[in-house]
């Protein structure tokens, strides 16, 4: 017999839910996996940078070189010149914190004199020996962990006898690293690195746990329109997976993820509003 007494309201999900930042990813190259990222000049990064501030971005993530799965480093010099006149031209003009997206210490600190506050290192601190030196000047600083060395090789052959386990360990020795040479522990925040060096079930069960990884610091979470999208349902590139994006986002936002780094993000704002709306409701 259905029951004629309605049950009692739900509250456990507005407890943990809390609003993450959205952190806009700004190309500044000609050949990142996402082509409506791209920004292959100076004037269009500037133009990419307000656009995302215009539509809520709290972070702006300055990228010199293409990190997707097979791509080959450019010269310092060629990412020190995409970078530091977009830096230059949006810092002080929008509310939004600046991130530098970078392995390399000089390319960080020249971005941080012009006007960065974060530094965000694929490499969590261990690409370049005088970016732990660099990265204590920095008001935060992201460490992600990659299996393999480059983005040329992660995604040759990625094998873990245990992803989370292996990935928490990675990232804790990381953060102890950080806070040994003098970093302080709320200036630090951690990324899982989804497609980075991980098979499709791999990134999938970081995204299932990684509000287990706030235990060591904030998460930031990467997932904006990957290739593991198209691992869950065949699609026709990277302009059909918005929906699975914004759906990680949301998972992400009730498993208490701190940041989420994304390509769109008025529709990532959006998205969030509206749960929150449904999480706060009376």
């Amino acid at each position: 017999m259905r029951s004629t007494t309605a049950p009692a309201p739900v509250t456990g999900i507005a407890k943990r839910f809390a609003r993450p930042l959205i952190m806009g990813v700004v190309n500044c190259t000609p050949d990142s996996f996402h082509a409506a990222s791209r920004a292959d000049s100076a004037d269009r990064a500037v133009e990419r940078a307000l656009k995302l501030a215009e539509e809520g971005a709290d972070i702006l993530d300055f990228g010199g070189q293409s990190t997707r799965p097979g791509s080959d480093s450019v010269p310092a010099d060629v990412e020190r010149s995409r970078v530091l006149p977009a830096i230059k031209a949006v810092a002080g003009k929008v509310p939004a914190k600046i991130s530098i997206d970078t392995t390399r210490a000089a390319v960080a600190a020249e971005a941080l004199d012009a006007g960065a506050s974060i530094i965000n290192d694929i490499s969590a601190l261990r690409g370049d020996k005088d970016m732990l030196r660099v990265a204590l000047r920095a008001e935060r600083v992201i460490l992600m962990h990659m299996q393999g060395s480059s983005p040329k090789t992660m995604q040759s052959d990625p094998r873990y006898a245990d992803c989370f386990s292996e990935v928490f360990s990675f990232l804790r020795e990381r953060l102890d690293s950080f806070l040994a040479a003098g970093g302080r522990e709320e200036r630090a925040w951690i990324d899982p690195g989804i497609g980075f060096g991980k098979t499709l079930e791999h990134n999938l069960s970081l995204i299932r746990r990684a509000g287990e990884l706030a235990a060591l610091a904030p998460v930031v979470l990467g997932v904006s329109r990957k290739s593991m999208f198209g691992g869950i349902i065949p699609d026709g590139g990277t302009e059909d997976r918005l929906a699975g994006s914004l759906a990680v986002a949301a998972w992400a936002s009730l498993s208490g993820v701190s940041v989420l780094r994304v390509h769109d993000v008025l529709e990532t704002r959006r998205a969030i509003e509206a749960l929150r709306r449904v999480a706060e409701s009376a």
